[in-house]
């Protein structure tokens, strides 16, 4: 019986290792603060970002960046631009006051990546409005040069102590209570492969509550790495019924706090580069 699940339970999870192998995108080498790898932004709208952002560098300190991707499949946005921060080090050593602006042409995405130091100043809140009114209003008029541009304003300008106008009537976030319906209906899905469990015996219910788990971890996250890790961390569960854990949200948004990204500025030779502050997971996402 258990060579017969556990057979089974490697066939369920078999599309989700196979596609794992598929390759990451490359983080590309930080060389100037505006990296455009899709030719969305003219050149000089380019260059003026540019100037713009060494400008803001000299006069404050903190360092931001703008990565432009075609594509961060197969992993999320938010997975792609925690290695680009790790990679590339933004923001002062100590200060860590380091900001990441990624867009994804292809998958419509973007994310803001805060260092640990602006945290205070930019919470996940308030990053998200500038997401959602500054930002993505442009982009969906295909102005992306302007959207950049616009939200690195609106980021300057906070940086530097001033606060945002107050929110347009009406413009709450509609996915407020996206993230707590989706942990219920995992708990529920789990509860559900415990009651199979007690029916079918222990690897049964386990690989149930593994499928459960793949499918939720792709649907939600439309990660295969999110959908390997929900599966086999719900096989871990059910398997060894250890059901009174639960499943622990992470800081901010909800991704782990490891590594970190910190700045320095214009190397010797006239390039640019990142320096070594801290990062925790603060920032937002949004799509047009």
């Amino acid at each position: 019986m258990i060579s017969t699940w556990g057979r089974v339970f490697l066939l369920t999870c078999l599309p989700f290792l196979a596609a794992a192998v598929a390759a990451e995108v490359a983080v590309p080498p930080l060389v100037s603060r505006v990296t455009d790898l899709t030719g969305i932004l003219p050149a000089d709208r380019a260059a003026a970002i540019e100037r713009r952002l060494a400008v803001f560098e000299e006069r404050r300190g903190s360092q931001m960046a703008v990565l432009v991707v075609p594509t961060t499949h197969p992993e999320s946005i938010e997975q792609y631009s925690i290695r680009v921060a790790e990679h590339w080090k933004l923001g002062r050593s100590k200060v860590d006051d380091g900001i990441l602006l990624v867009v994804a042409r292809d998958d419509r995405a973007l994310r803001i990546e805060v260092g640990y130091g602006l945290e205070g100043i930019l919470p996940d809140a308030v990053t998200k409005r500038i997401i959602e009114e500054v930002i993505l209003p442009r982009f969906r008029a295909e102005d992306f040069a302007g959207g950049i541009d616009a939200g690195i304003e609106a980021l300057e300008r906070i940086v530097q102590g001033e606060a945002l106008p107050p929110p347009r009537p009406g413009s709450g976030a509609p996915m407020a209570g996206a993230a707590d319906a989706v942990l219920l209906l995992f708990i529920g899905l789990l509860l559900a492969g415990r009651v199979l469990q007690s029916m079918f015996g222990r690897l049964a219910g386990a690989t149930l509550m593994s499928t459960a788990g793949g499918i939720i971890g792709w649907i939600v996250f439309s990660s295969l790495a999110a959908a390997i890790v929900l599966a086999l961390l719900a096989f871990v569960m059910g398997f060894l019924g250890g059901m009174g854990g639960g499943i622990a949200r992470g800081g901010r948004s909800g991704w782990p706090p490891g590594g970190g990204f910190g700045g320095g500025g214009f190397g010797g030779g006239g390039g640019f580069g990142g320096g070594g502050g801290g990062f925790g997971g603060g920032g937002a996402s949004g799509r047009w």
